[in-house]
């Protein structure tokens, strides 16, 4: 993504160690400033080890902000300075909405954040696991999450210019800009 191409939004899917952040990292780079928000908090060891490493794969010459929950806000102000945004992640995100409130709270949030994505003034990748190819959890709480972030990711795609799903670390175009195809 560069400053030279069009302002376009990207959902990135797949699921765990599939090779999406990666990607999405990939796609960000092209851009020249370039914002990451970061939704995770480290709660234990290895959360914490995680966004080690996370953030040791990114390049030192970008903005990050943490944005656990505020995550229209922190889009907005990073659209201001920024011409291409990366997300990571909206799984984390949709948990971290679900702990704090009520699971209503979680789709309304998400049809909030689809109009806040065709706001933004730059480019936007967002990353987030396709979670409704696996099993079925065997708690109601693990079902109502698998629920809402299927909830959420449809309302991105929605709003998303491009869906590519990542499996074993293939990119498979789902969506995609009309132009694209011509």
């Amino acid at each position: 993504m560069s400053e030279e191409s069009s302002r376009r939004v990207v959902l990135v899917l797949g699921g765990v160690r599939s090779g999406k952040s990666r990607y999405a990292q990939e796609l960000a780079a092209r851009g020249k400033r370039v914002a990451f928000i970061a939704t995770a908090e480290a709660g234990d060891d290895e959360m914490r080890q995680r966004i080690a490493r996370h953030r040791d794969e990114r390049p030192a010459s970008w903005t990050t902000l943490e944005a656990p929950l505020a995550l229209e806000n922190a889009l907005l102000e990073a659209g201001k300075n920024c011409d291409t945004i990366l997300v990571d992640c909206l799984t984390v995100w949709t948990a971290n909405v679900m702990q704090s409130g009520s699971h209503e709270d979680v789709v309304t949030l998400a049809d909030r954040l689809a109009n806040t994505l065709r706001a933004v003034p730059a480019s936007v990748i967002l990353v987030s696991n396709e979670v409704g190819s696996g099993i079925v959890p065997d708690n109601e709480l693990g079902r109502a999450y698998r629920d809402l972030l299927g909830a959420v990711n449809q309302r991105v795609a929605a709003a998303a210019d491009e869906v590519v799903l990542l499996v074993a670390g293939c990119p498979l175009i789902i969506k995609q800009p009309a132009e694209a195809l011509a």
